[in-house]
């Protein structure tokens, strides 16, 4: 078939039902050629996105980084043979890489979209993120970029199901995001049978209805049905994000397995899939591309210009205030500079950026998945964004800070009120996973200060580091142990106390390099000599020092962290030390054993064995005989020990 114009298919409703044609045939082929796939999810939604990308989607398919390009979401990952069809039909990649490339070794047609290709913002799949992705993406378009470009997300019936599909819905309407255009493909059946709702259009509605979107339900095999939906949502008035709930059928277009519950990511044989392409009319060649966007850029934000903040040694601050001081300055030097928070800036003290830089902070509520999902929207257009709650609840967002890493997204989280140092607020809110949590994430780097100094050093450096960053911030005020001429090199550590003599060595992080320092003073007054370094930079870790002072203490290694033993500071510096270890290396790792409850810093620090105290006497233990402490015995009332 010879190409089709865009004006062509603005008059031609037969030229569209051509090319959503195609777009189920190639979605066939592509998914039987890899022996893998989901081809029926892709052609219940093959109708929506012929309309779409011909006649509504506003893109120069030569320019994917023009800013005033609309962005297209597959919500839906799992439906990229329908995408990766649509890239061969506005020809940015060839048949031959759609059929010898998709879900292969090597190749960047993988089985779930990833920005490896330009065209994709982000890396999804994982259900329930694209929307919340969105939102971000959608709020940098209103008040950043101040661009009237459009974010159309596709999502799956399926996913509705999720939690973070109506946390983004609400941000959507909180916000006003009327350029956010959410279309979901109703098309009945998710993996193992018939979803929640069904065909139950009302229902949805009203859910939408009720997070303060617009609904419009439409039969999504209509395609004049679909151009108005299309058209009515680009010209929406008031602040109402529009839902465009579209009624599909599941393989639509091969009648021998549509809406059968039985072929969810299943690839057709070679026998069927010819069948298949036989009544769907063949296989063809068209080639269409859309509208081009109006011509625009961003919006240019100036920024006033202040110096860091700088603490007087000595001084009790805690680092917590050090990173919203931090992120002010930061701020006001940099216009790309952007904050979110959970409800928690009053604690957090991002609302110090939010006092100075309004139109730059970004309020998520108690909606810790959307809060990240945001950032990362953001961090798409090229801001730098930076997040931050109670360490303890970025848990409930780490699927959105995992895939944020496979998006390649450049993602400053902050996670304060860590550890069993806070006190008397409970478990529910102490952060003892957080490190091992973002210790895991691919690529990520996980910095733990101990001052203010330090924390507001470390926040700058974050604002040029790629990937994901993690900083975790302390409840308390501690004394600041560093002028403000000490960088703080990321993969660096500092030697708070080191002699030629030293008997043992101690490392911590936060709070515990505090009770280190003091364990050093208890450990001296005795004729024990300790060497004691702030292990700053958790991930990457120093090694290069730490086995330096291994190997100069008679292999004799105190780890204290506030936090559980597995996968925090601990992990860290023992997988250093075994790099290289010392004949006569012998580690005692004092951490977070126990379930935690309620009392003072230094009551549930010295339940944990992590205080001073218990590091003095686990390197008298490394001393005398030779053998690791073991942990605290104390147990709070009630619990064993």
């Amino acid at each position: 078939m010879a190409p089709a114009n865009q004006d062509d298919l603005s008059t031609n409703f037969s030229q569209v039902a051509e090319l959503a044609a195609q777009l189920r045939v190639d979605s066939i082929r592509s998914s039987t050629s890899a022996g893998s796939g989901h081809p029926t999810s892709s052609m219940s939604a093959a109708d929506l996105l012929a309309v779409l990308v011909s006649r509504h989607l506003r893109y120069d398919w030569d320019d994917p980084d023009l800013d005033a390009n609309d962005h297209l979401i597959f919500s839906k990952g799992h439906a990229s043979p329908l995408l990766y069809s649509v890239f061969k039909a506005v020809g940015v990649i060839s048949d031959d890489e759609l059929m010898t490339g998709y879900r292969r070794f090597g190749q960047r047609l993988q089985g779930h979209p990833t920005p490896a290709l330009p065209w994709v913002d982000f890396a999804t799949g994982s259900l329930g993120q694209g929307l919340a992705d969105g939102v971000g993406v959608a709020l940098a378009g209103k008040y950043l970029d101040r661009l009237p470009y459009r974010v159309w997300v596709l999502c799956g019936d399926s996913e509705m199901a999720e939690g973070s599909v109506w946390e983004a819905l609400d941000k959507a309407s909180h916000y006003g995001l009327t350029n956010l255009i959410t279309v979901v493909d109703v098309n009945r059946l998710g993996q193992r049978g018939e979803t929640e709702l069904g065909w139950d259009m009302e229902s949805y509605a009203r859910r939408v209805q009720a997070f303060g979107a617009q609904a419009i339900i439409i039969d999504g095999h209509d395609p004049g049905m679909i151009d108005e939906a299309f058209s009515s949502a680009t010209k929406a008035s008031g602040n109402k994000p529009v839902v465009i709930l579209a009624k599909t059928v599941k393989a639509k277009g091969f009648a021998e397995i549509e809406n059968s519950p039985d072929w969810h990511g299943k690839p057709l044989p070679p026998d069927m899939a010819d069948r298949a392409i036989a009544e769907l009319g063949g296989e063809r060649t068209l080639t269409v591309r859309g509208p081009l966007p109006d011509a625009g850029s961003k919006a240019e934000i100036g920024a006033p210009g202040a110096p860091l903040p700088r603490y007087k040694v000595g001084d009790k601050v805690a680092t917590r205030k050090a990173y919203g001081d931090a992120l002010a300055a930061l701020g006001a030097n940099d216009p790309a500079v952007v904050a979110l928070d959970g409800e928690v800036s009053n604690s957090t003290h991002a609302d110090e950026f939010a006092h100075a830089f309004p139109g730059r902070f970004f309020e998520m509520y108690i909606a810790e998945q959307q809060l990240i999902a945001a950032a990362t929207g953001l961090a798409s257009r090229g801001y730098k964004a930076f997040a931050s709650t109670f360490a303890a609840f970025l848990t409930r967002a780490h699927d959105f800070i995992r895939m944020g890493a496979i998006s390649g997204a450049d993602l400053r989280l902050s996670g304060s009120h860590a550890g069993v140092e806070i006190g008397a607020d409970g478990p529910s809110q102490m952060a003892l996973e957080d490190l091992a949590m973002l210790r895991a994430v691919h690529g990520s780097t996980v910095l733990y200060p101990a001052d203010a100094t330090s924390a507001a050093a470390l926040v700058q450096t974050m604002a040029g580091t790629s990937g994901i960053s993690y900083l975790r911030t302390t409840r308390g005020a501690y004394p600041v142990l560093y002028g403000p001429e000490e960088q703080f090199p990321l993969g660096g550590s500092k030697l708070l106390r080191s002699s030629d003599t030293d008997d043992v060595t101690l490392i911590g992080a936060g709070v515990t390099l505090h009770e280190a320092l003091k364990a050093a003073e208890i450990l001296g007054a005795e004729g024990i000599q300790a060497r004691v370094i702030d292990c700053y930079s958790v991930k990457p870790v120093d090694a290069e020092t730490l086995l330096t002072a291994a190997g100069e203490t008679r292999g004799r290694v105190i780890i204290a962290e506030d936090h559980h033993p597995e996968g925090g500071l601990g992990s860290a510096v023992k997988d250093a030390l075994l790099l290289a270890p010392p004949s006569d290396l012998s580690i005692s790792h004092l951490a977070v054993h126990g379930m935690p409850g309620s009392g003072t810093g230094p009551e549930l620090l010295a339940w944990a064995g992590i205080d001073a105290k218990h590091i003095a006497q686990a390197a008298r233990h490394l001393i005398q005989a030779g053998t690791p402490a073991g942990r605290s015995d104390l147990a709070l009332p009630g619990q064993k020990p």
